[in-house]
């Protein structure tokens, strides 16, 4: 009795483990390039992400390299994070702190 039930346990977590990695498998692979919108009906890219950025958010739609180009020259954000100018080689003005000086 103690035997059947340990069986049947061990089948159900190694037929989980199975469709967990059945999942890995078949999800799609993220896009390369990502633009973020904000809030509202009239949204507007607010930022781009290379794809698999954590800091995408939730309201997001893939773009293929020469959008994600064009968004950047136009002046959408790019991600601090992932750097998505660095990687497309374009230059953008990033907003930097004023520095504080260093004599006193």
């Amino acid at each position: 009795m103690w035997l059947e039930r340990i069986d049947r346990k061990i089948a159900a977590v190694e037929q989980r483990q199975a469709e967990a990695e059945r999942g890995r498998r078949l999800r799609p692979a993220p896009p390369d390039w990502v633009a973020a919108f904000g809030i509202g009906a009239g949204r507007e890219p607010a930022e781009v992400h290379a794809g698999g950025c954590h800091m995408t958010g939730p309201r997001w739609r893939a773009v293929d390299r020469d959008e994600a180009r064009r968004l950047l020259s136009s002046g959408v954000r790019a991600c601090s994070h992932c750097q998505p100018d660095v990687r497309l080689h374009i230059l953008v003005k990033r907003s930097s702190a004023p520095r504080r000086s260093s004599s006193m």
